[in-house]
């Protein structure tokens, strides 16, 4: 969690700088959505090998000593993971013109210098997608030998990368600069992976795996997998699609409130989920359902006494955290409005994103990749046409319309998170639902504590300077909240009492 932290307050070094140098304007927007499709093949290939299908299966390997068979697999799945993102690449690229014009971002066609901008950017940056599908083989290899740290910092790399292109060649290049970064961030990604990797002693082959039981069974879990994450994809071309309509800047508004929503997400659910999917994989592969069940519910309740005052928090001091964070240089108050606004509709899924990245990591660990994948289907096209409606019901009720989008991802991701519990809840006779429900409580009651002692302490810092509102704000929530769940006696907070006694 420290180094997921630690990634993140690097992405939010990087975006201060980036903000500085380039604002929310036409130039950002065509960054972001060329971006995207880069994304999109990283996600579509790797993601949905490693998060779904590699892991859980290699891992089984492993947990039954075999790791000839282990290899062999990583092996196969590598070479595929290197052939397919190469060739996908090269048809990007070469019909990127049409990908811009007619798919990802046809508002851009009006204004031709963005339009040629956006397919330039989107060249450079499909590189990315060929080093991080790699580096991510490479993380979920070393997750399920239960290494942690290092693939934890990994992020951090990609950061620095970016750090590198806005500081030293954006001044000569531009944005151009930029999407040079995002390559150069890939490839340290990979690179700070490869020494540990070593240290396995794992047997690289040349192999496609044709035959091999495993490797069909990854392919047979990848399946579904895919088209859940191709859907996931799809909403996020469709908010690129419908923003690329609105005023100047809605692209990258949606973009820079996502990401600090994402922020809190990444700390909190993603550091808890990586490390406990392999844990939730040997358990179900060793047939102990019982500890699946003890370990799903403790994540669970982890993720949420930690994202509800989170939510909390982001929305009452969206404003003043921004305004400290980006409002400088080409970052102007028009700026500030922009992100504030998104980031108001994506704080309130803040919980439902972090519950459903633990859920669906357990749902992955016990070979059901299916389940997931048609819930997760509905709900993100419930997304597009939540997207469609609230955008048009916000331009005609007056609001700005790209806060209508990061609404449609929230309640999508609600119903989904749902959705989920209730199945799992069947297909485990049980995850302890009543212990879940009374953290929910605990954490509801306490946030709400510190949401009045938030409102407060702007109104009385109204005149202060703009960190003494943000960061006291975090500091005095934070306080606030940790003596709402002293309090309510909450077990956690004595277990982590319990663990620091143990450590010093």
């Amino acid at each position: 969690m420290l180094a997921f932290a630690f990634a993140q307050l690097v992405g939010l070094l990087r975006r201060i700088l980036v903000a500085q140098a380039f604002g929310v304007g036409a130039e950002m927007d065509a960054f972001i959505a060329a971006n995207r499709v880069s994304e999109t093949l990283f996600n579509l290939v790797a993601g949905g090998a490693l998060g779904s299908a590699f892991i859980p299966t290699f891992t089984g390997f492993l947990a039954k000593e075999d790791k000839k068979s282990a290899w062999k697999l990583a092996s196969a799945i590598a070479n595929w993971v290197f052939l397919v993102l190469s060739l996908l690449a090269a048809l990007a690229a070469f019909f990127a013109p049409q990908i811009v014009r007619h798919v990802l971002a046809p508002g851009f066609s009006a204004n031709p210098i963005q339009f040629t901008l956006t397919v330039n950017l989107l060249r450079i940056q499909l590189a990315s997608a060929i080093l991080f599908g790699l580096s991510g083989l490479v993380m979920g290899i070393l997750n399920s030998h239960q290494v942690f740290l290092i693939p934890a910092l990994t992020p951090s790399m990609y950061q620095l990368g970016m750090i590198f292109g806005v500081l030293v060649l954006s001044p000569s290049m531009g944005i151009y600069g930029l999407a040079w970064g995002v390559v150069i961030g890939a490839l340290f990604h990979l690179l700070l992976q490869l020494p540990v990797l070593i240290k396995q002693r794992g047997k690289y082959s040349l192999t496609l795996g044709f035959g091999d039981a495993a490797a069909r069974e990854v392919i047979r879990l990848m399946g579904p997998r895919l088209l859940g994450v191709a859907v996931v994809q799809l909403n996020f071309w469709v908010n690129i699609w419908l923003a690329s309509r609105m005023p100047e800047g809605s692209v990258a508004g949606i973009e820079y409130g996502f990401a600090l929503m994402l922020m809190a997400q990444v700390a909190i659910a993603q550091s808890i989920a990586t490390a406990a999917m392999p844990t939730f994989a040997a358990q179900y592969a060793l047939g102990k359902l019982d500890d699946v069940r003890h370990s799903l519910a403790a994540s669970l309740r982890g993720v949420t006494l930690l994202s509800v005052p989170a939510a909390v928090g982001l929305i009452i001091l969206r404003v003043p955290l921004i305004t400290l964070l980006y409002q400088r240089g080409e970052f102007d108050a028009r700026s500030t409005q922009l992100v504030a606004w998104a980031l108001l509709w994506y704080a309130i899924g803040l919980v439902g994103h972090s519950v459903m990245e633990i859920l669906a990591r357990a749902f992955y660990a016990l070979h059901d990749t299916k389940t997931p994948v048609l819930v997760g289907i509905g709900a993100m096209s419930l997304n597009v046409v939540f997207s469609v409606t609230f955008a048009a019901l916000f331009t005609r009720i007056g609001w700005m319309p790209h806060g209508g989008l990061a609404l449609a991802n929230s309640l999508a991701t609600a119903l989904e998170m749902v959705g989920l519990m209730i199945l799992m809840r069947k297909r485990l006779n049980g995850i302890n639902g009543k212990s879940i429900a009374r953290g929910f409580a605990q954490a509801a009651v306490a946030a709400l504590g510190m949401g009045i002692a938030l409102v407060w302490w702007q109104q009385a810092t109204a005149t202060s300077a703009t960190w003494v509102v943000a960061m006291g704000g975090i500091a005095f929530g934070g306080i606030v909240y940790l003596l709402g769940m002293l309090i309510l006696k909450v077990p956690e907070i004595r277990q982590l009492k319990e663990m620091i006694q143990r450590r010093l």
